[in-house]
């Protein structure tokens, strides 16, 4: 029989080994802005709007000058991110209401989602923000897709009102203290679309809190933390876009700015000020230096130019820097998009890289990070090497884009891009051909002069596209 002292011993050493072998296993956390451009920030050359918190995760991480969206709008992005493949691959391939009007398009049962094999790999999971891949009951639930808890908006056109009547958390409505109107069903939201008259309670606040409650609870467990805010979407249903913020808060006292540029402003500032909530809190519990955090936007900004609403900060903060186009774009523009990563005493602080990666490149690197085995049949390509300063860093043989306004489709194959921005109303749609290391503002279309590349290129976007029963591409599905 075993002495006290012994077992006491035996005991201390499992103890010691479940403590450890909670730690193996990195901590992952995805950041993702709603419609922020490349330039709105300071890493990415931002100068009217402050986001010290970013430039600070900059210094002490990892800044990707060619990281790409999966889509150039909201939804198809959104399942870039969670099943590793891009659009030519994916199920949900643009933003579409589900024929109740409730809800986009959901993701269909059993889709394999990196929640849903973190989860399986022993990661607590959570996701709080914008979901729009699903509602409840629908076969997009979160709680179906590899969730073990969230909390925020399902439905995304929901999610333009910053204080909406309710929020979901785990399927069930949690009430807010703000009053709501809403728009006719004859609307394009179909009744969905609102704001709020009674202004209380902000939600990206509440969303914000039950985050940081999330980390707190698993830090003595590997957790997956998906954040998907809604910073700095506009609410287009709105009688003023960015008037809904608490406040302006520092820049309150720009005379000359219009209410939307200062409303703007403070939405990037409060989404950098969450960006140091997360990064100060995983210090505070001393687990920053076993967590990678991600920080991206879902596609380029708003245009300026549309019709409905003025958007002109766009322009006044020159939210793209020198690139082409916006949000529902596949020029630069619409699709490239600022990349951040940290992980003290694994990433080397300052770090640049132009490494050409895109959204679907998260499920292979969250594989590889957690230790599972990446499978062979998603788009995807682990950054992880490039991460971590390794010599070998496996390249893609070309990024692909499609769907959404005019069906378009947009591919890039080393220096080479590949646009059609239009082939839903334009009678012989040609494939525009830019060359990106000398013309990265896409300003010269050389395709007159490259017969063979425009051959070979649309030979690619043929091998990459799958015909979509949910979105039909003429164009290609011929």
């Amino acid at each position: 029989m075993k002495s006290i002292s012994q077992r006491l011993i035996c005991l201390f050493v499992c103890v010691l080994s479940v403590s450890l072998y909670s730690q193996e296993k990195p901590n992952i956390v995805f950041i993702l802005a709603d419609d922020l451009g490349y330039a709105d920030i300071g890493p990415y050359g931002q100068k009217k709007i402050s986001t010290p918190h970013l430039d600070k995760m900059a210094a002490e991480g990892m800044r990707f000058t060619q990281h790409y969206a999966g889509h150039n709008v909201c939804a198809p992005d959104r399942c870039s991110i969670m099943t590793g493949l891009h659009m030519g691959h994916a199920f949900v391939r643009g933003n579409l209401q589900n024929s109740e009007g409730e809800g986009q398009i959901a993701l269909p049962e059993g889709t394999r989602t990196i929640a849903r094999v973190l989860q399986s790999a022993g990661y607590k999971t959570g996701m709080f923000g914008k979901w729009g891949l699903g509602n409840p009951g629908t076969t997009g639930d979160p709680l179906k897709q590899g969730w073990d808890t969230y909390f925020g908006y399902t439905d995304q056109v929901r999610a333009h009102n910053f204080y909406p009547d309710f929020l979901l958390k785990d399927g069930d409505k949690v009430l807010l203290d703000n009053e709501v109107k809403w728009l006719p069903k004859t609307h394009w939201s179909k009744g969905i679309g609102s704001y709020s008259t009674k202004q209380n309670v902000y939600s990206h606040d509440l969303i914000v809190d039950e985050a940081l409650k999330f980390v707190k609870q698993n830090k003595e467990n590997p957790f997956f933390l998906y954040l998907p805010v809604t910073l700095p979407h506009d609410n287009g249903e709105a009688p003023v876009l960015y008037n809904e913020v608490p406040n302006f808060g520092q820049y309150e006292k720009m005379k000359d700015w219009t209410i939307n540029t200062k409303g703007y402003a403070e939405m990037v500032t409060r989404l950098d000020k969450t960006v140091g909530q997360v990064l100060g809190l995983l210090k505070e519990l001393k687990i920053d230096e076993n967590t990678l955090v991600l920080f991206t936007s879902d596609n380029g900004p708003y245009n300026p130019n549309r019709p409905q609403k003025d958007r002109l900060y766009t322009n006044f903060f020159d939210s793209n820097g020198i690139y082409r186009g916006f949000k529902r774009d596949y020029y630069e523009g619409g699709i490239r998009i600022p990349f951040l990563a940290h992980w003290p005493g694994k990433i080397k602080g300052g770090t640049v890289t132009d490494h050409i990666s895109a959204h679907y490149d998260f499920f292979a690197t969250a594989c590889e990070v957690s230790g599972v085995e990446v499978p062979s049949d998603i788009d995807g390509i682990s950054y992880l090497p490039t991460l971590l300063g390794k010599s070998k860093q496996k390249e893609h043989n070309y990024l692909y884009w499609e769907g959404g306004s005019g069906l378009a489709f947009a591919i890039r194959k080393g220096k080479w891009k590949g646009v059609m921005p239009d082939t839903k109303k334009t009678k012989n749609p040609k494939l525009e051909i830019y060359d990106l290391e000398n013309d990265p503002s896409e300003e010269k279309n050389i395709a007159s002069k490259h017969p063979e590349l425009q051959k070979e290129l649309m030979k690619l976007i043929r091998q990459a596209h799958v015909p979509s029963k949910e979105f039909p591409l003429p164009f290609l599905d011929k």
